[in-house]
């Protein structure tokens, strides 16, 4: 299973966001990765270094690799809309994305690894498939043998509150089972991503 592995804090700075989550050593240094750090006087970057960069800090957002991303592009494209929005409807709709949002893990990457470990179920049926695209009306329930797991039961009293931000979301924590109501609109998608940048990059 293809995933990043690379070093997490060096592209959090890089991107002056903490996009993989709370993380000390970005709260310490929120300046660029390298030897002059803030000293270093940096040319102005050009359009298209800002639009790959904008394109990269999404991908390292939701932990796509760029071949993933490219196809969740195409498919953007394919949807009626406008496609920035699709593109982030569909990024918000990835199953392992899902779990994140519904508490069940504190991180992507941690939401990744449950589900890929068979600890989450789609309408019943256990899914090990992270990129599994979320259609309205579909239930996510942490299965059976699996709602005893500590980090799971941690994170969820951690993060009930939180899931009541999304409203495209609902969670029962009695049954530990969360309903995908519809793709969220533009405004209810929290991340701070300039999508049409990454438009006109692909568009070039």
């Amino acid at each position: 299973m293809a995933r990043y592995r690379g070093p997490r804090s060096k592209k959090a700075r890089a991107f002056n966001e903490p996009i993989f989550g709370y993380d000390k050593y970005f709260e310490r240094k929120k300046y660029p990765p390298g030897q002059h750090g803030l000293a270093k006087r940096r040319k102005q970057k050009s359009d298209y270094a800002v639009q790959l960069m904008e394109k990269q800090k999404a991908k390292y957002t939701y932990g796509v690799l760029e071949r993933q991303f490219r196809l969740t592009f195409e498919a953007a494209i394919r949807k009626t809309g406008v496609t920035g929005e699709n593109l982030l409807q569909l990024l918000e709709a990835r199953l392992d994305n899902v779990v994140y949002r519904l508490g069940i893990s504190p991180t992507r990457s941690g939401a990744r690894q449950l589900v890929s470990h068979g600890h989450i179920a789609v309408d019943g049926i256990v899914s090990t498939i992270p990129s599994l695209s979320l259609r309205p009306g579909h239930v996510i329930t942490v299965r059976g043998k699996s709602q005893s797991v500590q980090t799971i039961i941690d994170s969820i009293a951690a993060n009930s509150q939180n899931v009541r931000k999304y409203s495209w979301l609902q969670w029962n924590n009695s049954k530990m089972e969360g309903n995908f109501l519809n793709y969220p609109t533009r405004d209810q998608i929290p991340e701070t991503i300039n999508e049409q940048l990454i438009v006109e990059l692909y568009s070039k």
